[in-house]
């Protein structure tokens, strides 16, 4: 027999004994035995830093990352799950640095690296006790107790080794290029990492004249200037030349004041006025090696400040004309270079220029912007200032203002395996699939090398030995750098400063060779992940090659620049392969706002109280139904408890109400029933759905298509309680073995269907229903396969006709309340005409009736023009469309023709005859069709359904509304009493009224029967407490039957 399900759910005193359940079975690990030796299906954990407390956005991702193992286990695969921490890099540092009150580099390095670096250590084991207590909570089952670090030195070496075998195919090099550097960190960041960090600030907008000189133009035009446009006045301090596209036409032109300009022709009158005069064009090939005065001298650049040639200047903003310094800018470099200027850089690796430069000396290069700009000002040299809104790059972790800056660093030529890659995005499957070849496609079509070196602490050493000759060795692993260093290595810490201190002999010269100074981008150390948390291939060869490449992974929009995108390039750079198969990119949580969640502004929802508060059920449902999956959503208390109202309060109360009918009637699953064929047309309905329900979730699940999943499963919910139990009360309170084994049979397929979304309740609901009433039942759900369908329960045409019968229903419904007549208030018919409604079942039709509160449901056939009378009027803002200046032509024809109404009530095209025009055919939007219910009508119309209300109420009929009244009234008397809804009660009434002592004595049975009467009779006791209600005149009192 069935445990008693309680009415009243505490959600969250419900799930921590279910969390105690699975922790004394060891649910999780016994999934993963029972499991062993089927098909694998490989999950891969993206790695979290532990240095800061976890918040909702990772309940997002590991609800996420929990749904698809779970069905996937049900399915009959092997799903191993282990978990993962990301240790290195940036922000453990900044983190670190904040603690200790430092504020750059120096201070690391008087405190000591090997110092620094424990305290970083220690940093990243904080708060995992955190994430651990948040993914126990959550019900997320994932590996913990072996759970791979990065900074592990297993890991470590098959990073090593995955970084020599990308050196041997020449990709890993040493190069001098301007890349993305923050002067804060003191170290150069990739391209995605930049990507991370733009901030929308406010630039100084500036054209600036530089004089030319010598040369014809000069000679022909006194005092002509070459005008420049930048956004960043600080480079003009290392200006080195000025760069023009070959091909475009430029003009020399006079402004109005009499000043000579050299700009794009094209943009003359922009830039200078309509008064402007073009005096002569030519093309930009003519202004090569054109010599110019630069806008500041403070720093000696030897040989330069003329015009140089370069196809990537354009024409359509600026002047036409780009300023050249190319120590902060790629393009700039690569121009300049080709002439052979030289590339001078003032500004010091702290982003201050240096501070013997006068009038700019020791400013942050920022912070020298308004200056400059003053100074120009103050010479007559500025021409233009406008502020200028833009987004510009920042640290993605200390927020500090980027600084392109030519600086030696360690690149992956991801360049060169570009067409790989776009071939192994091909291959993927995204979801959602925009994102394929749109953010992530986009990304990889623009790809530029990977920066990978950073000049910093706390991250795993570069492997390269370098010799006084520049001979370069890379290392693959300890065992490796032992035997080139003559050591025993093995339990060397492979970290700064131990690693620092190992000095190996040149294989090429025998010189002795010194480690490189840099540690690696941290993100390439999550990239590394699918084989580093095996230790590939030193250790775990079997396992990496039998689980590579993984069947799934999944983190939020911002990882398709991150994480995607370095486990697809080091997965083509060493295996020619990327690392996963399908990708699922979980839009942004934001507040109940739609801000972005912040500490700082006080958002935050912390993810242990916001379980509490609901149930960690109701936030995964939350997370993984309510809203496309793709998309940024909002969360917050009230649309969470709505999901608790309802979905789980649903789903729960109709498990207590089988419980509850079951228990009383003494009935069990073993017990006999009829077979599905011999049922009542509602059973066979909902055990159809229920089995439909398997099919359709399953498909939207193999789509990783949560929300279609949680909208299917919802929709049965609501079906099954407010339409199949509502309907078949009478039955369960009979204890109709039937209804109860269909009842049976349609929880327990949700309940498992159900489980990889809501994992808790649906335990619940297994122990108290599932596993004391079948043996052979697994322990747990999460132990169960996933349901088996039985296509031949499927009914689509049942389905179909319940569809027709639920919408007539909701017409009859939304008739009577127009017309203002209670719901208890029977009466005598129903006209419907609906789809195929001639061929409907009776049992269907009566199902109708008892809805609708009706004797009879009759076919409406012709009858609507009986009971509604339609009037027509023009809808001049369709008709104006169509017919413009002759629309008032239109509108008075249709007017005047007083056939259209009944064309239009017939379903047949109207057509009216208008003056000027000939025949008009005119179309639903033409018209403004009113439908009025005749006197003693209710009609109401939808998706070509009919239902018309008899309102008129005779004598019998005011009676039966009557004792239904009364029956309320005592149904809430015995939930007052604290009555159970199964036990019997005992009724004695008085009356002063003669309709309600009528009513009473003509409707006795049925009063009775609803109200579990076994005793209903006329005459109170003089001693019994005794209730009065006025507006019925009624006297009753009611005890428990004995």
């Amino acid at each position: 027999m069935y445990r008693p399900v309680p009415a009243h759910l505490d959600l969250r005193a419900m799930e921590h004994d279910i969390l105690d359940l699975w922790r004394t079975e060891d649910t999780f690990h016994q999934s993963l035995a029972q499991s062993e030796g089927r098909p694998l299906w490989v999950f891969l954990e993206g790695p979290p830093t532990a240095n800061g407390t976890p918040g909702t956005h990772h309940v997002e991702a590991r609800v996420f990352k929990d749904i698809f193992p779970r069905y996937r286990t049900m399915k009959g695969y092997h799903v191993p799950r282990k978990a993962g921490w990301d240790c290195h890099g940036l922000p453990v540092e900044l983190a670190v640095e904040k603690e200790l009150g430092f504020s750059g580099k120096k201070d690391i390095e008087a405190f000591g690296i090997e110092e620094f670096n424990a305290r970083c250590r220690e940093s990243v084991l904080r708060h995992v006790s955190e994430f651990d207590a948040m993914t126990h909570r959550m019900g997320f089952w994932v590996d913990t107790d072996d759970a791979y670090w990065t900074m592990n030195p297993e890991y470590i070496e098959s990073v090593w080794w995955s970084l020599k075998q990308i050196y041997q195919r020449g990709l890993l090099v040493q190069d001098h290029r301007v890349s993305p550097y923050c002067p804060r960190c003191g170290t150069g960041l990739s391209d995605h990492e930049l990507a991370q960090g733009y901030e929308d600030v406010v630039d100084p907008s500036v054209y600036v004249r530089f004089p030319v000189v010598g040369g014809r133009l000069a000679q022909t035009y006194p005092g002509l200037s070459l005008l420049v446009w930048t956004t960043t006045p600080w480079t003009l301090v290392s200006n080195t030349a000025v760069a023009v596209n070959p091909e475009a036409e430029y003009a020399v032109v006079r402004t109005a004041e009499d000043e000579y300009f050299i700009v794009a022709a094209g943009l003359s009158t922009s830039l200078l006025g309509d008064d402007a005069a073009i005096i002569e064009t030519f093309s930009g090939q003519d202004l090569e090696r054109t010599h110019y005065l630069p806008p500041f001298d403070l720093v000696e650049i030897p040989d330069a400040h003329y015009v140089i040639l370069a196809d990537y200047v354009t024409t359509d903003d600026g002047s036409g004309l780009v300023h050249q310094a190319p120590a902060f800018g790629a393009d700039d470099l690569i121009s300049c270079r080709a002439y052979g200027l030289p590339v001078i850089n003032p500004i010091l690796p702290d982003g201050t220029f240096e501070s013997a430069l006068t009038l700019v000396g020791g400013a942050f290069f920022k912070d020298a912007d308004e200056i400059l700009v003053d100074n120009l000002r103050d010479r007559g040299l500025l021409v233009r200032h406008v502020p200028y809104e833009h987004s510009y790059p920042h640290c993605w972790r200390c927020h500090t203002a980027l600084i392109y800056y030519a600086q030696p660093s360690w690149y992956i030529k991801t360049t060169a395996i570009k067409d790989e890659l776009l071939r192994q995005n091909e291959a993927t499957n995204w979801y959602p699939e925009t994102i394929k070849w749109g953010r992530y496609g986009d990304w990889l079509n623009n790809n530029v090398d990977w920066a990978l070196s950073r000049n910093r602490y706390w991250g795993t050493p570069l492997p390269i030995w370098r010799c006084p000759d520049d001979h370069l060795t890379v290392v693959g692993s300890l065992a490796e750098l032992g035997q080139l260093a003559g050591l025993d290595l093995n339990a060397l810490d492979p970290h700064r400063p131990f690693v620092d201190d190992v000095v190996i002999t040149c294989p090429e010269c025998q010189a002795l060779a010194h480690r490189v100074p840099e540690v690696i981008d941290c993100w390439y150390d999550s990239g590394a992940m699918p084989f580093a948390q095996w230790g590939y291939p030193h250790r775990g060869e079997e396992t990496f090659t039998s689980r590579y490449p993984a069947d799934y992974i999944c983190e939020a929009i911002d990882q398709t620049r991150g994480w995607f995108y370095t486990l697809m390039a080091i997965g083509t750079l060493v295996f020619d392969e990327s690392a996963y198969k399908n990708v699922v990119c979980l839009g942004h949580i934001l507040d109940e706002d739609g801000r972005k969640m912040s500490k700082h502004v006080g958002n935050v929802l912390e993810p242990i109280s916001l379980m509490d508060e609901h149930g960690a059920d109701a936030v995964r449902w939350f997370m993984l139904a309510s809203g496309s999956p793709w998309q940024s959503r909002r969360v917050g208390h009230a649309a969470i408890a709505e999901v608790v109202r309802k979905v789980l309060l649903t789903y729960w109360n109709t498990a207590s109400f089988q419980s509850l009918y079951a228990r009383s009637a003494q009935w069990s699953p073993q017990h006999e029933s009829p077979p599905p064929a011999e049922r009542s047309v509602l059973d066979r309905w909902v055990l159809s759905e229920a089995h439909r329900l398997v099919t359709e979730v399953d498909e939207a699940l193999e789509n990783f298509d949560t929300q279609k999943g949680g909208r299917l499963i919802s929709t049965f919910v609501d079906d099954l309680s407010n339409w199949y139990v509502r309907r078949s009360r009478r039955r369960f309170w009979d204890g109709d073995p039937a209804a109860l084994a269909t009842l049976d049979e349609a929880l327990r397929i949700v309940t498992a269907v159900m489980a990889p979304f809501t994992p808790f309740i649906t335990e619940q609901v297994w122990q108290l229903l599932v596993r004391p009433t079948r043996p052979q039942a697994p322990e747990s759900v999460h132990l169960s396969t996933w349901p088996t369908v039985d296509h031949a329960l499927i009914d689509n045409e049942l389905a179909q006709q319940m569809s027709v019968v639920r919408n007539v229903v909701e017409l009859g419904r939304a008739a009577r309340a127009s017309s203002g007549v209670r719901t208890r208030q029977p009466l005598s018919r129903a006209l419907v005409s609906g789809t195929d409604w001639a061929k409907m079942p009776p049992e269907l039709i009566g199902e109708v009736a008892a809805e609708l509160n009706v004797e009879q449901v009759r076919g409406l056939k012709d009858e609507v023009g009986d009971l509604v009378d339609i009037t027509v009027k023009a809808n001049f803002r369709s008709l104006g469309k169509r017919f413009g200046k002759s629309t008032p032509d239109v509108a008075a024809a249709i007017a005047a023709d007083a056939t259209i109404g009944s064309a239009v009530q017939a379903g047949e095209p109207a057509r009216v005859t208008v003056t000027g025009i000939g025949e008009v055919e005119l179309q639903a939007d033409d018209l403004i069709v009113t439908e009025t219910p005749r006197e003693g009508w209710a009609v109401a119309s939808s998706r070509g359904d009919t239902v018309a209300l008899d309102l008129h109420i005779t004598d019998e009929l005011r009676r039966a509304g009557l004792a239904r009244e009364v029956v309320r009234i005592l149904q809430e008397a015995r939930k007052v009493s604290g009555l159970d809804v199964s036990d019997r009660i005992m009724v004695r009434w008085e009356s002063g009224s003669e309709e309600l002592r009528h009513t009473m004595d003509e409707h006795a049975d049925v009063i009775a029967g609803e109200i579990l009467a076994v005793s209903f009779v006329k005459g109170l006791d003089p001693d019994a407490d005794v209730t009065y209600v006025e507006e019925l005149d009624l006297t009753y009192s009611l005890t428990q039957s004995q």
